[in-house]
């Protein structure tokens, strides 16, 4: 089974940005994508994006436009770039590959 690590995460204004990363603790096959999910209290986890090696991403419609997942192979890196961040993207994200999850970290939008 596969570590994952997060980070990035913090606390920004309405319409700022961050970008999280997401350290995979070997190299990844391409034939299952690595994801990002983010989870309120009270709600159930929800998808994010997720990406296949030498695929197109794929988005959540309530990010499309403003989140850009990407992924560096040489590395075993995933990142998150998030861009006009709203107090609703608020929430832990984690990193999720199979049936591997990270820690998670807290993202926080509030003025």
């Amino acid at each position: 089974q596969v570590q994952l690590v997060e980070s990035g995460g913090g606390l920004v204004h309405p319409g700022g940005s961050l970008r999280l990363s997401c350290a995979a603790s070997r190299s990844l096959s391409s034939v299952h994508p690595l994801g990002w999910y983010r989870q309120v209290p009270g709600k159930q986890r929800e998808f994010v994006a997720n990406i296949f090696s030498g695929g197109s991403p794929n988005y959540a419609d309530s990010v499309k436009g403003r989140f850009t997942i990407s992924k560096d192979n040489a590395k075993n890196m995933v990142y998150l770039q998030m861009n006009s961040l709203k107090p609703e993207d608020t929430g832990v994200y984690y990193c999720q590959y199979i049936n591997s999850w990270g820690q998670g970290t807290q993202v926080t939008v509030s003025s």
